[in-house]
């Protein structure tokens, strides 16, 4: 952790950190949903805490639980969740130089790997601020994400149905305000971005649940500037 702790913390930057914050809010919410639904489900209090702090992926984590609750065994739910936690493997190299050197640095930083820190780490203009904001981004949204899930695990069924709360749409509404200022500036940017969406689309009706965001990286082949 020591290059971590060289890394300018870029406190003092307002707007990084109002928009760290907003995503912790908007990870917060689907964090107590998603314990609220594990247990509801009847699944007990520790499974979805444990997995929160061990898998730490809520996507993973929903289609995990929702195969489990569904009747299927062990193997097929951690299948499905490998499956939509492919992506990261991607992300993982896009932020390798970012996360910082050290065994105990990287270990940590790849298991703090989200949608979330790879889109804040890779708005940065520089270096430094790069790995700072994926540390801040990191470290608030893993401990926002366990507590909430926690809350919501012991609130169980006294939450009701939290579809009826439009949760599911406040973290993916953030997460594309995230992407905005990438798309705006990079036209390579928009050509990957409207290609996956594409493919994301089109195959939806047809395959599985999870993958359209996995065959949707077949969209980066856009990115290439043409000859």
């Amino acid at each position: 952790m020591r290059s971590f702790l060289r890394t300018p913390l870029v406190l003092r930057d307002p707007e990084l950190l109002r928009d760290v914050a907003l995503v912790c809010l908007a990870g917060g919410v689907v964090g107590v949903s998603f314990g609220a639904i594990a247990v509801a489900g009847g699944l007990p209090v520790w499974v979805p805490v444990v997995m929160s702090l061990v898998v730490y992926a809520g996507s993973a984590q929903f289609s995990t639980v929702g195969v489990l609750l569904a009747g299927g065994g062990p193997f097929a739910a951690a299948a499905t969740g490998l499956l939509l936690n492919t992506r990261t493997a991607a992300y993982s190299l896009a932020v390798a130089d970012i996360i910082g050197s050290g065994r105990v640095t990287r270990l940590v930083g790849a298991h703090l790997v989200t949608d979330e820190t790879v889109a804040f780490a890779l708005a940065q203009p520089d270096p430094g601020r790069r790995r700072a904001a994926f540390w801040i981004s990191g470290i608030g949204l893993f401990a926002t994400w366990n507590l909430c899930v926690l809350c919501g695990a012991l609130a169980g069924s006294a939450l009701g149905d939290t579809g009826t709360y439009g949760l599911d749409a406040a973290f993916p509404a953030v997460l594309a305000a995230l992407v905005l200022p990438a798309l705006r500036k990079d036209a390579g940017v928009r050509r990957a971005a409207l290609a996956g969406a594409a493919v994301a689309l089109a195959v939806t009706p047809v395959v599985p649940s999870g993958m359209p965001v996995l065959l949707a990286l077949a969209g980066l082949l856009a990115a290439r500037r043409p000859a």
